[in-house]
């Protein structure tokens, strides 16, 4: 084949090729020159379609501060704050012990003794044999009968005690002291040194408390959350955020139950970033501006800064009414798309506030003068490579 023939068969086809893209409007492109990923418009559209379960929300101001107040809604200090210590409260089920004076002469519980310090009688106590409050929270104590202990301070039974002894002992004076506590207790497992049952006491230990009983964490502070579960309610918070803020680091309740979690979160990049990856982030969450910033940002030659989406499955809850109606998931979420247009300035703003959550997909849309930039960069090769051929002919 000689020059002129190649000459003839290169002009061919890059007259075919000129062909084919203004015949598309250069709008559309062949099937081998797809992009990667949707565009932005055809995103947009398939919420739109009257099939699709979809639901797309623009981000804006209030959208961002309603996701925010959703948030905020876990907090320990407000949902499972107590005012004040809790005094300590006999249950059924603990052991007590009770130890009762007399004044010299004692006549009902024991003879007086004498104190050679001081040369004169005092009082001995009698120390009644340990006993387990009952069921129906009740303990039994000579001459003085059935005594309700449960739901009661061990002062509170103390009163009751002298109260009922008086007139039959000499001034008697009443202690009784827990020597096992099986009811006021917290209970601490999960990602910790050693599960540990840990009691209660008037000092009023909190959740770092009891923590540290546990042995501490196995793993670090920012990749670990808090659950406690108290009653019906189960809240969870990151532990780096009880650690820095002192109101989150509640006065612990009896029967309350710790559990430490190591969850590792992460989000996944789509699209017209310079990373696209999927990318751990702290328990104590990150907004979307870092997120952006962690996948190295918009790609300033190929992105469409306007289609900046988030794929997301939402809990109703945080939803405009409008928006909860339709189906949802099995577990009553719905699918939803934010977008936000980070062609307007304001956005930065809006995308500082606005959290991204575990599994989020962010996906940025590719610029149609991307599209168009591949095309002529697949046809300009093509338009060397035949260059070539006739220069090798030569």
């Amino acid at each position: 084949m000689n020059s002129h023939v190649l000459r003839v068969v290169a002009c061919r086809c890059i007259g075919c090729a000129f062909i084919t893209l203004t015949l598309s409007g250069c709008a559309t492109f062949p099937d081998w020159l797809a992009s990667s990923g949707p565009s932005r418009q055809q995103v947009i559209e398939v919420p739109q379609q009257e099939s699709s379960a979809i639901r797309l929300v623009e981000i804006n101001e209030a959208v961002a501060r309603r996701l925010l107040d959703s948030d905020k809604q876990q907090r320990f200090s407000e949902f499972l704050s107590v005012t004040g210590a809790p005094g300590y409260v006999v249950g059924p089920g603990d052991v007590v012990e009770v130890s009762i004076w007399e004044a010299p002469p004692a006549t009902l519980f024991g003879a007086a003794v004498a104190d050679p310090r001081v040369g004169m009688t005092t009082a001995r106590a009698s120390i009644l044999p340990e006993q387990m409050v009952a069921v129906d929270g009740t303990i039994t104590v000579p001459f003085a009968g059935v005594v309700q202990a449960g739901g009661r301070t061990p002062r509170q039974i103390e009163a009751d005690i002298v109260k009922q002894l008086t007139g039959k002992a000499n001034q008697p004076q009443v202690l009784v002291r827990v020597t096992r506590n099986s009811t006021a207790n917290v209970t601490v497992v999960g990602e910790v040194g050693q599960s540990v049952r840990m009691p209660l006491t008037a000092k009023g230990e909190r959740l770092l408390d009891a923590i540290a009983a546990a042995g501490g964490v196995k793993q670090a502070v920012g990749k670990v959350t808090v659950q406690v579960t108290r009653g019906g309610k189960v809240l969870s918070m990151p532990l780096e955020r009880v650690i820095r803020d002192p109101s989150e680091n509640i006065l612990l309740a009896p029967g309350d139950v710790i559990t430490v979690l190591f969850q590792p979160l992460s989000f996944t990049v789509l699209g017209a970033t310079v990373k696209n990856e999927e990318i751990p982030f702290e328990a104590t969450g990150i907004t979307l501006a870092q997120a952006l910033g962690r996948a190295g940002g918009l790609h300033g030659e190929r992105s469409d800064a306007g289609g900046v989406f988030i794929f997301r499955f939402e809990d109703p809850v945080v939803l405009d009414e409008r928006l909860r109606q339709g189906p949802t998931t099995p577990d009553g979420r719905i699918p939803v798309v934010y977008r936000l247009d980070m062609k307007d300035p304001a956005s930065f703003l809006l995308a500082q506030n606005f959290p991204v959550y575990n599994k989020d997909v962010i996906y940025v849309a590719n610029a149609p003068s991307a599209e168009l930039q591949k095309f002529l960069n697949i046809l300009t090769s093509s338009i060397f490579s035949v260059s070539s051929l006739i220069n090798l002919s030569k």
